[in-house]
C-alpha cells in the first residue's frame, strides 16, 4: 500500500494514498483499536448533511470567509457523504473519544480532501472551512439527533405501520371466531380471536404514538453552541439558520435547542426516545410469545393457529418446524432492553459542560432502531402475514373449557358454580353433564344460559 504524509497540530502522520481522511483520523485508527463496531453509517450521513447546511449558512453569514467556491466544493463532497458513496473513508470505531471529536474530524478531513480533489487545488481546510462556526462538542450531538430522527422515521416507523396493517387485516378475517381466553396460562372466559388480535394491534399503535412523541424531543439541535454552549466563534444566528437548512435538506423539521448548555451535556431526549423503543420491544416480546404459544404443537400443544413453515427446525428430528421468527423477534427485544441500560448509564455521565459518552449512546440507540425495524419487517413478512386460525381446534377447546361456567355464576352463585366446575373436572364431565347430574338447572335453562359464542 502506498502512503502520503499528512500533518496536524501534533506533527506528521502517514495516511493511505487511496483514502480521503487525514492525520487526525489516522491517529484515531492507531490509538483506538477497540472492537469491531464502527461509527454507524447513519451518523456519517448525518454529518454530511450537517456540514452541507453549515457551509450554506456560513456562506450567507460569513461570505468573506466562506466563499461561493468553497461552499460549492463542500456541498458537492458533503452530498457524497450523505448518499453513502464515501463510507469506506470513515473507518473509525465507536469506542474512541467520548465527545466524538475524531469522527467530526473524519468528516471534516474527508469533505475537505474530496472537495479539493474536485476543485483540482488545495482550497479547503478541514478545520478552517469545513468546521467553520462549529465544534465537535456541538456537531456530534447534532449528528446524533439527526440520525436518530431520520432512522426512526425512515426505517422503523414504516415497518411498524406495515405490521399494524397486517394485524388489522387479520382482525377482519377472523371476526366471529370465538375461542377460549387464557390468563395465568390457564383457561379463562371466551374471547373472539379478532379481539385478541386487536389487543396486539392497539399495543403497537400506542407504541408508535409514544415513539413519535418521544422522538420529537430529538429535533432540538445543539449546533450553534460550539465548545461549551456559549457559541464562541459562531455567528449569533448560526444555530437557528442551520436547523432551518437541515429541515429543508432532510425533509423533516428541526429546531435550534433553546439552551445550548443543556444540549451539549444532557442526553435525556435520546433516553426518552429509547425508552419508547424499549416499550415497543416489550410489546413485541409479548406478541411473539402469544403467537408461538398459540401455534405450539402440532399435536401436543395448543395448535389454535398455524404459522408459515419457513425452514426445517431440527438437525435430528425429521419434519420438525419451529417458530423461528418469534424467536428472532424476542431475541431482538432482549437486545433492545440491554441497549436501554447502556443508553441510560451513558446519559448519566455528563460532567460540567459536556457528556463524553456520546458515541456509545448513539451506537446503541441506532442499533435498537435497526434491529427493531428489521425484526418487525421480518416477522411481518415471514410469520404474521401467514397466521391462520384453526377454527375447529378453537371451537373444540372453547367447548371443553370449564371457565365458560362463569356465565352461570349470576344464576347459581359463585360457590355453587365453582362446585360444579370442580365436579366436572374431577370426573371428566362436561359442564352440562355436571349441571344435569346435580339438578342445579334443567336442560332447557342450561341451554338458554350457556352459549359460549355469545360470551364475548
Amino acid at each position: 500500500m502506498e502512503y502520503r504524509t499528512e500533518h496536524d497540530s501534533m506533527g506528521e502522520v502517514r495516511v493511505p494514498c487511496d483514502r480521503y481522511y487525514g492525520a487526525q483520523t489516522a491517529r484515531s485508527l492507531e490509538n483506538f483499536k477497540i472492537g469491531e463496531a464502527r461509527m454507524p453509517a447513519a451518523v456519517i450521513r448525518a454529518f454530511g448533511a450537517l456540514k452541507l447546511a453549515a457551509a450554506r449558512v456560513n456562506a450567507r453569514l460569513l461570505p468573506h470567509r466562506m466563499t461561493e467556491e468553497k461552499c460549492a466544493a463542500i456541498e458537492a463532497a458533503a452530498r457524497e457523504v450523505m448518499d453513502g458513496t464515501l463510507l469506506d473513508h470513515f473507518p473509525l470505531v465507536v469506542f474512541q473519544t467520548g465527545s466524538g471529536t475524531q469522527s467530526n474530524m473524519n468528516a471534516n478531513e474527508v469533505i475537505a480532501a474530496r472537495g479539493n480533489e474536485r476543485l483540482g487545488k488545495p482550497l479547503l481546510h478541514p478545520n478552517d472551512d469545513v468546521n467553520m462556526s462549529q465544534s465537535s462538542n456541538d456537531t456530534f450531538p447534532t449528528a446524533m439527533h439527526l440520525s436518530a430522527v431520520c432512522e426512526v422515521e425512515g426505517r422503523l416507523l414504516p415497518a411498524l405501520r406495515a405490521l399494524i396493517a397486517t394485524l388489522l387485516r387479520l382482525e377482519d378475517e377472523n371476526r366471529g371466531v370465538v375461542k377460549s381466553g387464557r390468563t395465568h396460562l390457564e383457561d379463562a372466559t371466551p374471547i373472539a380471536f379478532s379481539q385478541e388480535i386487536s389487543g396486539w394491534r392497539a399495543s403497537l399503535e400506542r407504541d408508535l404514538e409514544g415513539i413519535l412523541a418521544a422522538t420529537d424531543g430529538c429535533r432540538a439541535l445543539a449546533i450553534g453552541g460550539t465548545a461549551v454552549g456559549t457559541g464562541l466563534n459562531a455567528p449569533r444566528s448560526f444555530g437557528d439558520a442551520v436547523a432551518a437548512e437541515l429541515s429543508l435538506l432532510l425533509g423533516t423539521p428541526f429546531t435550534s435547542a433553546e439552551n445550548k448548555f443543556s444540549a451539549l451535556t444532557s442526553l435525556s431526549p435520546l433516553v426518552r426516545a429509547h425508552a419508547a423503543l424499549k416499550a415497543l420491544a416489550a410489546d413485541l416480546f409479548k406478541l411473539a410469545n402469544d403467537v408461538r404459544w398459540l401455534a405450539s404443537g402440532p399435536r401436543c400443544g395448543l395448535g389454535e393457529i398455524t404459522i408459515p413453515e419457513n425452514e426445517p427446525g431440527s438437525s435430528i428430528m425429521p419434519g420438525k418446524v419451529n417458530p423461528t421468527q418469534c424467536e428472532a423477534l424476542t431475541m431482538v427485544a432482549v437486545q433492545v432492553m440491554a441497549n436501554d441500560t447502556a443508553v441510560t448509564l451513558a446519559a448519566s455521565q455528563g460532567n460540567f459542560q459536556l457528556n463524553v459518552f456520546l458515541p456509545v449512546t448513539i451506537h446503541n440507540f441506532l442499533s435498537s432502531v435497526r434491529l427493531l425495524a428489521d425484526a418487525v419487517a421480518s416477522f411481518d413478512k415471514h410469520c404474521a402475514g401467514g397466521i391462520k386460525a384453526d377454527r375447529e381446534r378453537m371451537r373444540k377447546n372453547l367447548h371443553s373449557s370449564l371457565m365458560t361456567a362463569t356465565a352461570l355464576s349470576p344464576l347459581l352463585g359463585y360457590e355453587k358454580t365453582a362446585a360444579l366446575v370442580k365436579l366436572a373436572s374431577e370426573r371428566g364431565l362436561t359442564l352440562r353433564e355436571a349441571v344435569l347430574e346435580t339438578g342445579a338447572m334443567t336442560a332447557e335453562a342450561f341451554d338458554a344460559a350457556y352459549r359460549p359464542e355469545d360470551m364475548v
